[in-house]
Formats: structure tokens, sequence, C-alpha cells
């Protein structure tokens, strides 16, 4: 049996009441910093810094994960249009070389010295300040459903990540990217074991590497046989 209406909790929207906190305390302008694709298997990690002007957030930032593909088009070129942006873009070889946490702390601070702004202050989704961030920082766990600057970060990260693996996608077309974006759904896990993985899989991810090992395993039981 279902809750009363009235007793079913409405999510709220994002605000700019902690921007606004941070503007009184640190001065200067405040970024909003949100990553996408920590956990996919393939493709790279985005990070992206984002300082909306207060006299022209567009209507309707909200999570990029509750919103359609369609309205996260919309709001990426009007976010893109009315704001400051940073992007960064950790590769797979470095993913690979530092681990996808380390690549995503890299990718804040980047983005945020990509805004080339002076210097300010940043609310970061999530419990962690990188080491060496280049403005006081504060972290916030669920940001991106806190701060309307934070949630536009998670929308241009998100946009610029897709759009980069339904790029690559079509030139590795075993592997469905253009619909899974290189995270581990079954049709992506299929893909792997009957082809193997390529140059933009994530080979430090245990997934992948099982998938290797597995290959190899059969690769050499298909040489022993022959010989």
């Amino acid at each position: 049996m279902g809750l009363p209406a009235e007793s079913i909790p409405v999510r709220s929207l994002p605000s700019f009441d902690l921007e606004e906190a941070m503007m009184m305390e640190h001065y200067g302008p405040v970024a909003g910093i949100d990553e996408a694709g920590r956990g996919p298997w393939a493709g790279p990690v985005v990070v992206a810094a984002v300082v909306l002007n207060p006299d022209r957030i567009p209507e309707g930032i909200n999570d990029s994960k509750m919103l359609t593909a369609e309205v996260r088009e919309e709001l990426y070129f009007e976010i893109m249009a009315t704001s400051c942006v940073g992007i960064a873009i950790g590769n797979v070889r470095r993913i690979d070389k530092i681990n996808i946490l380390q690549a995503s702390l890299w990718g804040m601070r980047l983005a945020y010295r990509a805004l080339g702004l002076p210097i300010g202050s940043a609310l970061i989704d999530g419990n962690l300040i990188p080491r060496r961030f280049p403005a006081k920082a504060r972290a916030v766990v669920g940001g991106d459903a806190l701060s309307l600057s934070v949630a536009a970060a998670s929308i241009i990260a998100k946009v610029t990540r897709d759009r980069i693996m339904v790029k690559l996608a079509r030139r590795y077309r075993r592997y469905g990217w253009e619909s899974n974006k290189g995270y581990g759904t079954p049709e992506h896990a299929r893909a792997v074991k009957k082809h193997g993985v390529c140059t933009h899989h994530r080979r430090s991810f245990s997934p992948v590497e099982r998938a290797i090992r597995l290959l190899e395993a059969r690769a050499a039981n298909i040489a022993s046989v022959e010989d």
C-alpha cells in the first residue's frame, strides 16, 4: 500500500544558497565542480568547473542524472553561453597509471585552473578536496542535488563525456558505446568477452583485467593444442 500523496517526500531542486555563503566568506567567484565517468570500463573521466552568472542562471538546472539527454543538451548550450566553464579530460592512460580517484582529483584542479578567473572558491561534489587545490574549497556530498553551480558542472561533464563516447562508438562499433557510454552493461560485457578489449578500455579496472586474463588463457590453451 503506497503512502498518501502528501506523505511522499518531494525532492527539492538545487539552489544558489551555498554559492552565496561561499561568496560572503571568501569573496570572488564561486565555481561548482563535478565529474562524469568514474565508473565505466572504458573512456575518459571528464571534470567540469562552472561559475554561473547570478543574473543569468538558466532555468531547469538540476543534477544531470535527473534530466533526460535532450534536456541536458539544451542546458549545456545555455550554460556554455552564460557562464564561465573549465573542462578537464583524464584519458585512459592517466586512469590506468594513477587510478580513477587520482585522475578525477587531478581533473578537478585542472578544470578549475582552466576557468582563468581570479582566485575565488569552489564547491566540489563528493567528500574529498584535491591536494594543492588552487583555491579555497568545500566538499559537498550530493552537491549536484544541492548547488546550482555543481549541478551545472555535472551537466557539462556528462554531456561532454557522452559526446566523446558516441564519437568513439563510430570507430569501435562492437561495444555499443553509443548507448552504454562505456559502462559495464550486460551488452558491453558480452562484447568484451567475445571480442576482447581495445585501447580505450581501462585495464586497471577489475572486470576488464579479468576479461584480459580470460582471453589470454584461451589463447594459451589454443596454442598448446596446436603444438
